[in-house]
């Protein structure tokens, strides 16, 4: 199985190589939309206009199915994709949502961009007491490895909800980026949910191996970042034509 997997940047990553540790027998092409990310302050006219030439990209690269490892995508666009294109496409929320409803968790944080909060995705979907909580800035953060600014950052969004919460949804796939930084901060006391675990049901194993990575920009802190993130040998990285 040849697997497509898109997302505005780096993020992603943290959803392929959940997809890899699994089912490892598969043909992996990831695209990371660096020219245009950040994605979550876009309108959603720009994200479906940018998530059409993602999967039109991919499209090209022949893969059989796609996985929009992106939340602002996800939560904005994901039936205006289906709805264009015959191939299974499978969004990062979805699974989410049915895992928590099925959860023993009352008490949901999500932290997610601008754009997949005002969407109310989670909370007009969960049967659960929701707190919705932006947070733009860990994207940037992120991505320009500014991670001097990530405590206070933290505690400047979650302060409000720390002894409010059993539970913080990372509703954006950079955020297991910085999973250590938020559990030092909660003293590892709630759990953090990383949204690629409930999509793991959605693949199977093949057998051939692969992984092919491209950039809509690339440079060498891109390049860096994702040795780190995916820690994997031999990585085709490149940047699209």
């Amino acid at each position: 199985m040849r697997v497509g997997v898109f997302d505005s940047g780096i993020g992603g990553l943290t959803v392929l190589k959940n997809l890899y540790m699994h089912y490892p027998n598969n043909e992996y092409v990831y695209f990371g939309d660096t020219l245009n990310l950040p994605y979550g302050n876009k309108t959603k006219e720009e994200l479906e206009k940018l998530s059409t030439k993602d999967i039109e990209f991919l499209l090209d690269k022949k893969v059989d199915i796609i996985i929009v490892a992106c939340g602002t995508v996800s939560s904005n666009c994901i039936e205006y994709l289906k709805s264009k294109y015959q191939i299974p496409i499978y969004d990062i929320i979805s699974p989410t949502i049915k895992y928590l409803n099925n959860s023993n968790y009352n008490n949901i944080g999500i932290i997610a961009t601008n754009k997949t909060i005002d969407s109310h995705i989670f909370k007009n979907n969960l049967n659960k007491s929701i707190y919705e909580i932006k947070t733009p800035d860990f994207v940037p953060i992120i991505e320009n490895n500014r991670y001097s600014e990530l405590d206070y950052t933290i505690d400047s969004y979650l302060k409000e909800y720390k002894d409010k919460i059993d539970l913080l949804v990372l509703g954006c796939t950079h955020y297991p980026i910085i999973k250590d930084n938020l559990n030092k901060y909660f003293n590892n006391k709630i759990e953090l949910l990383d949204m690629s675990y409930p999509l793991l049901e959605k693949l199977t194993d093949d057998n051939i191996s692969s992984i092919k990575i491209y950039y809509s920009k690339l440079n060498e802190t891109i390049i860096n970042n994702t040795k780190k993130i995916l820690d994997i040998d031999n990585l085709s990285i490149e940047e699209k034509e």
